[in-house]
């Protein structure tokens, strides 16, 4: 085997993973971040194999997503986020401990791998998810970053939720914040 056989190697790899990503309804700037290929690539990756797809795939334009609220908003929200922030740590698709400079170290073919088995899994458990591939790869960097969001335990079980950095109250999961049924 040559040595520049393993450059070939690495760009199936990149091609590979931006076809996923395509699958998942990533944003163009989503997939150049973690594959490094080009926008034009990854356009003609769309138009030469996902447009001839047996299901449509849309592609959404403009910012990904970027606000934490959106993890807090109701309560099914916070529960499927603390369960796919569990499968995230599980599959070592974040870092154990959080680091300042995610943006850059984060994203990375490997990394991107582990993040779409992750959110895969994730959808085969809830089909009915309301959280989207965009917003997983926001709450995998937004967990990195350890800024506004950060894995903890509940004060009472211990079991994973996502809390905020600085929490103004003990973070309690939903089966421990929820009151007991009424007894007759």
């Amino acid at each position: 085997m040559r040595i520049s056989d393993d450059r070939y190697s690495r760009e199936r790899l990149c091609l590979q993973l931006a076809l996923r990503f395509l699958e998942h309804e990533a944003r163009t700037q989503t997939i150049r971040a973690w594959t490094g290929l080009s926008d034009d690539r990854i356009r003609k990756l769309y138009r030469s194999y996902i447009t001839r797809a047996r299901r449509y795939v849309p592609r959404h334009r403009g910012k990904s997503p970027h606000q934490v609220a959106y993890f807090t908003r109701s309560l099914r929200v916070q529960q499927e986020t603390a369960w796919l922030a569990s499968l995230l740590s599980l599959f070592g698709a974040v870092p154990a401990q959080p680091t300042a400079d995610a943006a850059s170290a984060l994203p990375s073919v490997a990394r991107g791998e582990l993040l779409c088995h992750a959110f895969e899994v994730y959808r085969e458990m809830i089909p009915s998810s309301q959280i989207s591939f965009e917003h997983t790869v926001f709450l995998a960097t937004a967990l990195s970053r350890g800024e506004q969001l950060r894995l903890g335990g509940c004060s009472e079980c211990g079991s994973l939720v996502v809390t905020e950095r600085f929490p103004i109250r003990v973070k309690r999961c939903h089966q421990c914040a929820s009151p007991p049924p009424p007894r007759c």
